[in-house]
């Protein structure tokens, strides 16, 4: 486990992750997603097939917002 400080950037706050992303492969203007689970958050470098999953995920989401608040029960 990689223990970070939080720092100012401008408005925002933000970590510097220079190691962790040499080890995942993550280049400059790379996409990452910010997954939240139950443990914490999961960085996750882009992927044609998870992007693709979580455009859907967020159209049904749209689509049935009623069925989402009651599955969120």
């Amino acid at each position: 486990m990689d223990q970070v400080k939080v720092r100012r950037v401008g408005n925002s706050l933000g970590v510097t992750l220079t190691e962790q992303c040499r080890q995942m492969g993550v280049a400059e203007g790379d996409t990452l997603y910010v997954v939240r689970t139950e443990q914490g958050i999961e960085l996750r470098p882009g992927d044609d097939a998870f992007a693709r999953a979580v455009a859907a995920g967020r159209d049904l989401m749209k689509r049935y917002p009623n069925a989402m608040r009651e599955l969120a029960k």
